[in-house]
């Protein structure tokens, strides 16, 4: 058996517990946040900050953790500065809604040449959480128009289905991917560097790659990209435009205000929209393996999802 253990905030646990939602709840060991059971693997958070993995399947499900939840403390203490010297072109991708439980997952990829990188920063261009979603509304659409990009938007009904055979991970992946395959295609010039926000070890996310009919390679792996590099920065902003469009579409499509994240106050919305809409609409609209779903009480019979659209 094989046994992984690593460091975790409180913050970074929850976000843990949420990528596990579908998981097997365990009874929950002393001095313990929770207990989780996958096929392969026992996880266990600990109310001191450490996580146990146990299992045949501990090191592969540590590799998706660490790459995006858990930033191990040599590579935070290189968190103010690029780790590698900055070259144009530049290209840079990242993804908005993977952490929300109502509205679709957006992954874009972007270019940038000198001027373009001169020109976002007179615009204050950094991180997409960082901004405030208003000011991304504002620019949002000068990004898009002036930027060779590529967005992939994933709707809700569709990642329903795909979740089924492939984890979040899986899918960010194989979307980051396919968002550079675009950009690629769209480019007359060759990018001097390729950047990802990692989420995932390099050999973990080549490895989700293996059945792609075209991969694109040579990217560096970096967290916190989107604040070092523009390239990343500006794929953040496009991304989360896209994602707040969708989502504004989305409260006049069923007239109702969904809230974005999932927290607490999103169980009591998703029972809210299911007494006004029915269940069957879930599946358009959420991401329905989040641990959410089942604490506000819903049910997913086989009935709802016929009656689903996909």
């Amino acid at each position: 058996m094989s046994t992984v253990t690593f460091i975790c905030t409180k913050a970074q646990i929850d976000t843990m517990y949420t990528q596990y939602a579908t998981a097997t709840k365990r009874k929950t060991p002393p001095y313990a946040h929770w207990q989780i059971a996958l096929s392969d693997c026992v996880i266990t958070a600990y109310q001191s900050g450490k996580v146990v993995l146990q299992g045949e399947g501990a090191q592969f499900h540590a590799e998706g953790i660490q790459g995006k939840v858990v930033t191990p403390k040599k590579q935070a203490d290189k968190q103010s500065s690029p780790s590698i010297p900055i070259q144009y072109p530049q290209w840079g991708s990242d993804e908005v809604g993977t952490g929300d439980y109502f509205g679709p997952v957006c992954v874009c990829a972007a270019a940038i040449d000198e001027p373009s990188a001169n020109w976002l920063k007179s615009l204050g261009i950094q991180d997409s959480k960082a901004m405030k979603d208003a000011y991304i509304m504002e620019i949002g659409a000068q990004l898009r128009d002036r930027l060779p990009h590529s967005l992939l938007i994933l709707d809700n009904a569709t990642y329903n289905r795909v979740h089924k055979s492939d984890h979040m991970v899986a899918i960010k992946c194989k979307l980051h991917n396919q968002a550079f395959v675009h950009l690629s295609r769209k480019c007359s010039e060759s990018a001097k560097q390729i950047i990802v926000d990692q989420f995932v070890p390099e050999h973990s996310y080549y490895r989700y790659l293996k059945q792609e009919k075209q991969v694109i390679r040579g990217i560096h792996f970096e967290t916190k990209a989107e604040n070092k590099y523009l390239a990343v920065a500006a794929a953040s902003v496009i991304a989360r435009y896209a994602f707040l469009s969708a989502f504004d579409t989305m409260c006049k499509n069923y007239d109702f205000p969904f809230l974005k994240g999932a927290g607490a106050k999103v169980d009591t919305c998703i029972a809210d929209f299911v007494a006004k809409h029915g269940t069957a609409p879930l599946y358009q609209v959420a991401k329905l393996h989040f641990a959410n779903t089942q604490k506000a009480g819903i049910t997913l019979d086989s009935e709802s999802l016929a009656s689903s659209t996909f």
